[in-house]
């Protein structure tokens, strides 16, 4: 074991890693926000999702100050309704976080499914697949998502939706993002049809899902993990931007874009905090992980290289 886990560290990839500062500093940022949006439970000092728990009166409570009536003090402050800001931003980036994983691991075994499908079946089946990859990328990934949002939504049950409501979102954002993994996934596996492995396991009469999924499919999981590392950060930032555009997370359980657009209304009022450390926060997280999406681009590309 211990020889296994020294091969894994003395790696290309370990190696490359251990000589970007972005990298390690990221990676860093990235798993303490995952943590802390796992352990919410445990760290938050308040379960902001339980009414029995609000108290109005410390409403607007400014960050590290006594409230005026009750003399609460929290880290971060408090919204209008008296959430405190620090279990509340917990609370969403989970939200946030559940439905961009979510929606990304939807994308990719649809996108690569229907990629691998389209390489191997090659003809009809390629440019069918192909056209309607292309008609989608004409549209803006957000419209897209809005529409598939609005018509899912309106097959939901009225008394579901408020329950339904992140799993529809996480069907919208994962058919509105499968078409870069089908992209990338078909461009890989042409090329590894061409090779004689292939060519020898079709000749010898096997299966075409056994040549797909146990032959082509591990062959091209490397630039598939670079596109979904990347989605990661789109699927977190378009979570965000529909449910600032009031299309997302309901306000019972709100994410990182609801808490910033409850802030918005207060912001020119003065109670900036409300908007700031949410937004803060989601920088920080969309950032991280797009750094290391693009390190981990260029670490598995050796053609990038300098």
């Amino acid at each position: 074991m211990t020889g296994h886990l020294y091969r894994i560290w003395d790696s290309d990839l370990c190696w490359s890693f251990r000589q970007s500062p972005v990298a390690m500093v990221s990676a860093c940022i990235s798993i303490a926000l995952v943590l802390c949006a796992i352990l919410a439970p445990l760290i938050a000092p308040y379960n902001p999702f339980d009414p029995s728990t609000l108290n109005l009166m410390n409403g607007f409570s400014r960050p590290m100050e006594p409230n005026a009536f009750t003399g609460e003090t929290f880290l971060l402050g408090t919204d209008d309704q008296g959430r405190d800001m620090f279990s509340t931003i917990l609370y969403g980036m989970r939200i946030s976080l559940f439905v961009g994983f979510m929606a990304v691991i939807f994308a990719m075994v649809l996108g690569v499914l229907l990629g691998l499908v389209a390489a191997y079946a090659g003809g009809r089946t390629d440019a069918i697949i192909m056209r309607i990859a292309d008609v989608q990328l004409t549209f803006p990934a957000i419209l897209v998502a809005i529409l598939i949002f609005g018509i899912a939504k309106g097959f939901t049950p009225v008394h579901l939706r408020d329950q339904m409501a992140i799993w529809v979102l996480i069907l919208s954002i994962g058919l509105s993002d499968w078409v870069q993994f089908a992209r990338v996934a078909r461009g890989a596996a042409l090329v590894e049809i061409q090779k004689e492995y292939v060519e020898a396991a079709i000749l010898i009469g096997r299966r075409p899902e056994i040549i797909i999924f146990r032959h082509i499919l591990p062959n091209v999981v490397s630039p598939i993990l670079v596109i979904a590392t990347i989605s990661l950060a789109l699927a977190i930032i378009l979570e965000a931007t529909l449910s600032f555009l009031g299309v997302g997370a309901p306000p019972t359980q709100p994410s990182l874009g609801t808490l910033i657009r409850i802030g918005q209304s207060f912001f020119f009022s003065g109670e900036w905090w409300i908007l700031f450390f949410p937004a803060v926060t989601l920088l920080m997280l969309a950032l991280s992980v797009n750094l290391l999406g693009d390190w981990l681009r260029d670490a598995l590309n050796p053609k990038l290289d300098d």
